[in-house]
């Protein structure tokens, strides 16, 4: 019994890996987001500037947050 909670143990950890949008990730090169924590931030900053409306924000949002966006598997 012993050894099976410690197989069980051992895999989970080996399983566990670190979320991509656990902290804010910014391109290297320009510095824009490149994660979804990033890209969210940044899109709120600019709505409460008044750079962007609602519809606006919230549509690039979706596209690029949303459920089938393309920021949620940044790899650093």
């Amino acid at each position: 019994m012993k050894y099976l909670i410690l197989v069980i143990a051992l895999g989970l950890s080996a399983c566990s890996m670190e979320d991509p949008n656990s902290k804010p990730a910014y391109g290297k090169d320009l510095g824009l987001p490149a994660n979804c924590r990033a890209y969210i931030q940044v899109a709120i900053d600019e709505w409460r500037k008044g750079l962007h409306d609602t519809r606006t924000t919230m549509n690039a949002i979706e596209r690029n947050c949303g459920e089938n966006g393309s920021l949620w598997d940044y790899k650093p």
